[in-house]
């Protein structure tokens, strides 16, 4: 299956207000054409919109959005999910028109996440003109960043993803009961793992957990450590309180911080992630979280 990128987050929210502060005035990322009262669309690049927040009666992931690079990838895709028993809906007009794609279809995952996978976004080619003068690396290649998604039956979600979607499994890491508090009685740890289908050294991590909002965190990445200070010291000055401290992945190498956000999950803020060669890359352990920093708070 010829996955390019995670292309764009749709997130429910019982609070679009609060969304709207978070990430125009602190995470430094601009409103997109077509928001409503009820729906408020942000771009982070030259795509017409890579988030879009709506206003639910409860917070939720509504769907991961990954891109295909044109029509004929989409129907093969559709095809293959069906013939391994993962039913699939193909969008209506209305929804291709309000996502503003080609082509879309919708599937969940064997977690039951929400998945679109779509080809044809519409750019917005018009001066981003971010409040503080900071850039997000994106693009075709890499995409939006990185979304970590519940996964309590982990073999079935890595299957899903490396055998079927064409993810590579990039690492896994141990966590120990205490880090999974929805998991089995008895277990000794559960595999967490990173994957995806591009350079980015992840665009999907996997959490052996249940969680409410079905999302534990997305990643956007930054193109200078002092983009990442900077909003760092806006959320300290805004009182949101941060879930983990300045700090460097083992993993990816992403030196960033993590802050809860309005939806019950968090956002990591990052710089400098690893971009790897996936016809050379060999899967691994890692044994450590990050090498310093990232000190979790509660």
């Amino acid at each position: 299956m010829d996955i390019r990128s995670l292309g764009y987050l749709r997130i429910g929210t019982t609070d679009l207000a609060a969304w709207r502060r978070y990430t125009l005035d602190l995470l430094g990322m601009v409103e997109g054409v077509g928001s409503t009262d009820t729906t408020l669309h942000v771009r982070v690049d030259d795509r017409i919109r890579r988030f879009s927040f709506v206003a639910t009666d409860a917070d939720r992931l509504l769907a991961a959005g990954f891109e295909l690079p044109n029509a004929r990838a989409l129907a093969e895709a559709a095809e293959e999910l069906e013939a391994h028993g993962f039913p699939v809906k193909h969008a209506d007009d209305a929804t291709l028109a309000e996502r503003r794609v080609q082509g879309l279809i919708h599937v969940d995952d064997p977690a039951g996440n929400p998945l679109e996978l779509y080809w044809g976004q519409a750019q917005d080619h018009t001066p981003l003109g971010t409040p503080y003068g900071n850039r997000f690396v994106t693009g075709d290649h890499l995409g939006l960043g990185h979304v970590v998604l519940p996964a309590p039956d982990m073999d079935s979600a890595v299957a899903f993803y490396e055998h079927l979607l064409g993810f590579q499994l990039r690492d896994r890491m141990k966590l120990p009961p205490a880090a999974v508090p929805t998991g089995e009685p008895g277990r000794d740890f559960y595999w967490m793992n990173f994957l995806s289908p591009n350079a980015r050294h992840h665009s999907l991590g996997l959490y052996p957990g249940a969680l409410p909002p079905g999302i534990v965190h997305f990643m956007v990445e930054t193109d200078s450590l002092d983009a990442v200070g900077y909003c760092l010291d806006r959320m300290n000055a805004a009182g949101v309180p941060i879930a983990s401290t300045l700090g460097r992945h083992s993993n990816d190498h992403m030196v960033s911080f993590y802050a809860q956000a309005p939806g019950g999950f968090q956002v990591e803020y990052g710089w400098d992630g690893l971009l790897v060669d996936p016809a050379s890359w060999t899967t691994k352990e890692i044994t450590a979280d990050s090498l310093w920093g990232h000190q979790w708070n509660g």
